[in-house]
């Protein structure tokens, strides 16, 4: 009895041991990934790297492992869902092997663990310590490192001391509880209600952007891939940008022969604003001036001090650069170009067609009562059933469903950062801005298994401390995100695919009108077109016809 006592608690020991080190080595493989991500996109100078100062440097090295730490949590996190269903139709299909018998719900269930976890920890403690830290000066009376670091823990402190009263007065505002000071002083129940608050912003996000990104998808996939010839003519765009360039090789010429400060030819679209675009970061208003000659709306710009040739060579390196890209994409094969990419368009829309079909027939089953709400409470275990109806092929779809979601997310998310400027450039991207991305990206992930559990993607239970989230036993909150769900994502298709047919049927209607509510003015149009037509050919006949000779007297 004792030997076989011995030998559970040494299996046991064993099987902890091999969990922790495949924690690790997971934790490795997405740390270096993480750090080579955020190392082609920090910035790369005096202000932020390289500087005389040690501490500089040593305060700049732990921001930036800390925020490294956080955006392999955030990976982690986006990862947790796919693996696990795939994990759980693994064992299903090989019960007996050898090779995934270390495969099972303990290790599932660590996993979820340390990302709910760590994702406490980089949320609350790891990316404000960073951004505070980086930020500090150090107290008056003690300066170098020493102090720096005291001043971070002491503004964290407090920051930490005013979120905590914050919760407590929104969760007593919530649930009407009117304990005392014992409940105020049991900070641990306000840690996980914290981060249900952050997850549920996390969520409204998601609401926000992943329709959006449907949409964004269509355009990004588009840019990537070749469009086919009636779709895309490359061979005209390539014609259009080598005329381009040589018009402004010559006037680059032309101002460097004859020291000229103004566009000579001139533009023959001058609407568009080339050249003015492209000088209008190098060159101040001082030294810009737009001239209106004569009666004509052109403006010509007329800049000094070799203003005019650098912006002409700046042109010159942006028409070279497209050209030279649309000659690599004239070589694409005919069958990429006709296969591949309406290939990728069907796969997109019917991916984001059947995202949107699951989250009805959620919607249908939760008003109807058969399906449950995504609150877990029973514990799980891996490899009992498969996760579909489908078996290994619906829980394989559901994986890049869930896959899909994300992507959709993050496009849809990158719109209102381009808007705002605060898109990470290479090499070009400071610390600061990269701790509130990692910040950004870690709500958006943790969230990520709460928006696929809520919309119904899969049937897998959400695990650990997430599972145990309060607002996700709300009926009418679930029930409302599907519907607005549902509804956002329909109209973004619709409006994308439809745009194009409604903006020219209302171009024909309301020139349908016009002509109808003012008669006399089209007529008066149609009969002034006509007239001069007629006087233009009569002219042409009259001067074809004509004797070059002068007439005897």
């Amino acid at each position: 009895m004792d030997d076989e006592e011995a030998d559970l608690r040494e299996q046991i020991f064993h099987n902890n041991v091999r969990e922790q080190i495949i924690f690790l080595l997971l934790f490795i493989l997405l740390y270096l990934f993480s750090f080579m991500l955020i190392e082609k996109f920090r910035r790369r100078d005096s202000e932020d790297y390289f500087t005389a100062d040690e501490d500089e440097v040593k305060v700049y090295r732990i921001s930036l492992w800390l925020c490294t730490f956080a955006l392999a949590v955030s990976l982690g996190s986006a990862l947790l869902l796919p693996v696990s269903i795939v994990s759980n139709e693994v064992l299903i299909l090989y019960p007996n092997s050898y090779y995934v018998k270390w495969l099972n719900s303990s290790l599932i269930q660590g996993l979820w663990n340390h990302v709910f976890l760590f994702s406490n920890l980089s949320l609350f403690v790891f990316l404000p310590f960073a951004y505070l830290f980086s930020e500090s000066t150090g107290f008056p009376g003690c300066r170098g490192l020493r102090g720096r670091v005291y001043e971070t823990f002491i503004v964290l402190f407090l920051l930490g001391i005013g979120m905590l009263g914050l919760a407590y007065v929104i969760s007593a505002w919530l649930k009407g509880d009117r304990s005392g000071i014992d409940a105020l002083l049991n900070l641990w129940t306000y840690l996980p209600f914290l981060y249900s608050c952050v997850s549920f912003v996390g969520v409204l996000m998601l609401l926000v952007f992943t329709p959006l990104g449907f949409v964004r998808l269509f355009g990004v996939v588009g840019a990537v891939l070749v469009k086919p010839q009636f779709l895309r003519d490359l061979n005209e765009e390539y014609y259009v940008y080598s005329l381009e360039e040589a018009t402004i090789r010559r006037r680059i010429d032309n101002s460097a022969a004859t020291g000229a400060s103004y566009i000579t030819p001139e533009p023959m679209c001058p609407g568009r604003g080339d050249i003015s675009a492209s000088v209008d970061d190098s060159v101040s208003d001082s030294k810009a001036k737009i001239v209106e000659p004569d009666e004509k709306q052109i403006p010509l710009l007329r800049l000094r001090n070799g203003a005019l040739h650098a912006g002409l060579n700046e042109r010159l390196h942006r028409i070279v650069a497209m050209r030279k890209e649309v000659e690599n994409k004239r070589k694409t094969s005919s069958l990429q170009r006709n296969v591949v990419y309406p290939l990728a368009m069907l796969l997109l829309l019917a991916l984001t067609a059947i995202t949107v079909l699951m989250v009805l027939q959620n919607t249908l089953e939760l008003l109807i009562g058969i399906k449950a709400l995504p609150l877990s409470t029973r514990q799980f275990t891996l490899g009992i059933a498969s996760l579909s109806k489908l078996g290994w092929a619906g829980a394989t779809l559901e994986a890049f469903l869930i896959l899909y979601l994300h992507a959709a997310s993050l496009t849809g998310l990158c719109t209102p950062m381009r808007a705002l400027r605060v898109l990470p450039r290479a090499r070009r991207t400071p610390l600061t801005r990269i701790i509130a991305l990692c910040a950004v990206l870690l709500a958006h992930s943790t969230a990520q298994p709460l928006l696929v559990k809520i919309l119904g993607i899969t049937n897998f239970d959400l695990l650990g401390e997430f599972g145990r989230i309060e607002w996700l036993g709300s009926f009418k909150l679930v029930l409302l995100y599907n519907a607005i769900f549902a509804s956002t994502a329909s109209l973004c298709l619709i409006n994308k695919f439809t745009a194009s047919v409604r903006r020219e049927l209302y171009n024909r209607f309301k020139w349908i009108t016009d002509l109808f509510t003012a008669p006399e003015t089209q007529l008066h149009r149609i009969s002034n077109t006509s007239r001069l037509s007629m006087d233009w050919s009569v002219n042409e006949k009259t001067e074809t016809n004509s004797d070059p000779k002068p007439k005897s007297q």
